[in-house]
């Protein structure tokens, strides 16, 4: 029986929501309460970026202290690679509808969620391709077929769905990736 019900809002490129991760997974196991994900597009439409040294600058001295804080790796993969590849793109929006997809077909999408941050934050893939989505789904079971289809019928669900997560930030005042609100009762 759910008890209560944990929102979750968060971003895959957001390294505090990685920095979190090991909560979540605690989190997700436990009796009684439900775990609802809220993507918020961090790094959506106009705020997507190119990989550049101005962003590599900004997101290293984080990294590094979540690391130092929580113990978590950050691989060399993505230090020296991700961040310094030029050509990469950070967009929340496809890793989001991944997140969406396979809830879709019946996975629980902070699996699909730790997966990306995974492949991002310790393996430097670039989680806003869909070919490294599409391996990354068959590496959790998925068929690449079904995940494909999934994946391109939740395309307007992901942009409603940012929409609704930065309504409900505005609404309770959260102004920042990652955060927790505690539903009870409907309240």
């Amino acid at each position: 029986m759910v008890n209560a019900t944990l929102h979750y809002i968060y971003d895959p490129f957001c390294g505090w929501c990685y920095a979190a991760s090991p909560l979540m997974r605690a989190a997700a196991g436990l009796e009684g309460l439900r775990l609802e994900l809220h993507a918020g597009g961090m790094m959506s439409g106009p705020a997507r970026q190119m990989v550049s040294p101005a962003l590599r600058d900004y997101v290293m001295p984080h990294d590094h202290r979540i690391a130092a804080m929580t113990g978590l790796s950050f691989g060399e993969a993505y230090f020296e690679g991700l961040l310094r590849d030029n050509t990469a793109v950070f967009d929340s929006t496809p890793p989001i509808e991944a997140v969406l997809a396979f809830g879709k077909l019946g996975g629980q999408p902070q699996t699909m969620l730790a997966r990306l941050q995974q492949a991002h934050y310790q393996q430097g893939r670039r989680i806003a391709d869909e070919a490294v989505l599409l391996e990354l789904a068959q590496e959790l079971g998925q068929s690449a077929e079904a995940f494909s289809q999934a994946l391109q019928s939740v395309k307007a669900e992901a942009e409603a769905h940012i929409a609704a997560t930065r309504q409900l930030m505005s609404q309770t005042g959260v102004r920042g990736f990652p955060a927790l609100l505690m539903e009870r009762d409907g309240q």
